[in-house]
């Protein structure tokens, strides 16, 4: 009798996915491990580039070194809306009660409303009834100058009528009795340049310093040319306001059409946007938003500055917070240039400092509301300036 034993069965073989569909599978996981890969490396280089912008020298604070980081490297979008939404929602309101005093401002021996005021250059008049003491009288900035200092300030309420307690801040330099020159700043303007300077006001020359005050926009915002020496560092642009000095001293704010480089016979040339006044007559294009630069626009109101010449080739610096473009070139109407630009803006960058005592000695603010301090350029900046010296 046979005996049949059963083989027992063979289990069966594991079934292999398809090739493609290996592929596949192998694909994605290649495609996410690289996206990985990139995202990681993109954000290690943007945390390089921060601290290293934050670690850098420089004089600013670290919350205003971060939003120019930001505006630098991709959100300058972002940073502008964010900041138009919170000057929005910080604009003052229209109406509300009336200035009683103005500011102190300039110096000057004791009389008996405070300080003593002069009619030269004339009177800055008053935009409404009655006058506050002092208003658009002008102040000597040195101590015992009198009424022949070649700086003088004054104040005055720029919109009595829709926002009674604003006041503007204004500055005449006399350009026969001074000389202007400009610095770069330890960032900006951001072109090559053989030296930088000493990014502050040399000390050899502080003893005939007067004053200092803000340059414009960065370059890369406004897209305007940059002339130091005879040299051209940044191309300049075809009708834009130029803040120009020639080799004999004199100085001038046009709208440029000298080409795209200066001649030998200009020690700099500073662009920022198209000129706010022209020929005595507020440029009509004020209220067209994106002529205006990169950041806020014409219509924000934020701090302003801007420098303007009068009918006697002097200068007129003026700045005050919460104006628009159009506002600002209204104050330097009624100051008296006949043609002005627009400077920086934001209370960050908006400054005018006089000295009272030779030696940068006794610095004080054009008003004392500007945010920087009142040494500012005495130590490096980060930003471009003017300072104005004794002949």
């Amino acid at each position: 009798m046979e005996l049949h034993v059963q083989a027992p069965p063979v289990p069966p073989s594991p079934r292999l996915p398809p090739r493609r569909a290996q592929a596949r599978v192998s694909g994605w996981q290649r495609l996410r491990r690289a996206t990985l890969v990139a995202s990681a490396m993109l954000v290690a280089a943007a945390l390089i580039s921060y601290a290293s912008a934050m670690l850098g020298a420089s004089n600013s604070s670290l919350g205003i070194r971060s939003v120019e980081w930001l505006r630098d490297n991709g959100a300058a979008g972002l940073v502008t809306k964010v900041e138009s939404i919170y000057y929005s929602l910080t604009a003052p309101s229209k109406g509300g009660a009336a200035l009683r005093a103005l500011p102190h401002v300039g110096r000057g021996a004791p009389s008996l409303n405070g300080v003593v005021a002069f009619e030269r250059p004339p009177r800055i008049a008053p935009l409404t009834r009655p006058a506050l003491p002092g208003e658009g009288l002008w102040h000597s900035t040195r101590v015992g100058a009198g009424p022949h200092a070649p700086v003088l300030v004054t104040t005055f309420r720029s919109d009595p009528a829709e926002y009674p307690r604003l006041v503007a801040g204004v500055a005449w330099i006399d350009t026969h009795r001074t000389l202007i020159s400009l610095y770069p700043g330890r960032l900006e303007p951001a072109v090559e340049l053989p030296t930088r300077g000493p990014m502050e006001v040399p000390a050899a020359l502080r003893p005939r310093l007067l004053a200092t005050f803000n340059s414009g926009f960065k370059l890369a915002d406004s897209g305007g040319g940059f002339a130091l020496r005879g040299h051209t560092y940044a191309p300049m642009s075809e009708g834009k306001a130029t803040f120009v000095r020639y080799a004999d001293g004199r100085v001038d704010i046009v709208a440029w059409h000298g080409g795209p480089s200066v001649g030998p016979d200009v020690v700099f040339a500073r662009q920022n946007l198209p000129l706010i006044v022209d020929g005595g007559h507020l440029n009509p294009n004020l209220n067209d938003g994106p002529e205006w630069g990169a950041t806020l626009g014409n219509a924000i109101q934020v701090w302003r500055s801007g420098i303007g010449v009068d009918s006697h080739g002097n200068l007129l610096y003026a700045a005050a917070n919460y104006q628009t473009v159009h506002s600002l070139a209204a104050v330097l109407r009624h100051a008296g240039a006949v043609r002005a630009m627009e400077l920086d803006i934001n209370s960050y960058w908006t400054s005018f400092n006089s000295y009272g005592l030779s030696g940068a000695r006794e610095p004080t603010k054009l008003l004392g509301e500007m945010e920087r301090e009142s040494s500012r350029y005495l130590t490096p900046d980060d930003r471009d300036f003017f300072a104005v010296y004794e002949r």
